[in-house]
């Protein structure tokens, strides 16, 4: 199961669903006001997001399964995970949010700027498309709830075998974070993909996926 971050959709995961797809039952969610979910007139609220995930396994009908989060999806992922253990296979975090930086939202201004320079051209018309799909209301309101949250309370309730996953480039959660996760939640190792940024998934994909791959079978990956 794969949830996007901020401003994201289903549509951030297009170059991993390839070499997934072949091993793995892929369900990829779209949160409400994001993607296609924007249609509904469903207001998102970040407080409710991991109990609406909860309730949308349940009525697919998955029991339990592997998670993958990415930026504000990592950060539901995590309160998943810290809540409701029994629905988790392992855990995969990439860029998690929810680790308070001392910055404004002004002060983000900048970092999510940079954010665009080092991403993979290619991913620029994906990211301006699905920004303007959510609008800046839903941008704004999310933006600011994300930063008043600090999951670090929650981090070492995960029982879930982990995964962090990092660009090495990622100005808007750098990977010193990364180190903080690892020394917090009990059974966790860290990734840090050279040459990528905020988007790892996307910037070095094949990379990325092999690692990913590699984790949920069992294989020791990371530090």
């Amino acid at each position: 199961m794969m949830v996007h971050g901020l401003s994201g959709s289903t549509r951030w995961w297009a170059r991993n669903l390839p070499a997934l797809a072949r091993r793995y039952r892929l369900y990829l969610v779209d949160l409400p006001g994001f993607g296609a979910m924007r249609r509904l007139g469903r207001q998102f609220v970040l407080a409710d997001a991991a109990s609406w995930l909860s309730e949308w396994m349940r009525a697919v009908g998955l029991e339990r399964a592997h998670l993958v989060g990415h930026s504000m999806g990592g950060y539901v992922a995590i309160q998943l995970a810290a809540g409701l253990p029994e629905l988790m296979g392992r855990l995969v975090l990439v860029a998690p949010a929810g680790t308070p930086t001392g910055r404004s939202m002004l002060g983000h201004l900048v970092p999510l700027l940079l954010t665009t320079r080092y991403a993979t051209p290619a991913f620029l018309p994906v990211l301006v498309r699905d920004a303007l799909r959510m609008g800046p209301a839903t941008l704004w309101r999310a933006a600011r709830d994300l930063l008043a949250e600090d999951v670090r309370e929650d981090l070492r309730r995960i029982e879930a075998p982990t995964l962090l996953v990092w660009g090495e480039n990622d100005p808007l959660v750098p990977s010193a974070v990364g180190d903080l996760l690892r020394q917090e939640i009990p059974d966790s190792r860290l990734l840090v993909l050279e040459a990528a940024g905020h988007v790892p998934m996307f910037d070095r994909s094949g990379e990325f996926d092999a690692t990913l791959l590699a984790f949920l079978a069992g294989e020791p990956v990371g530090e």
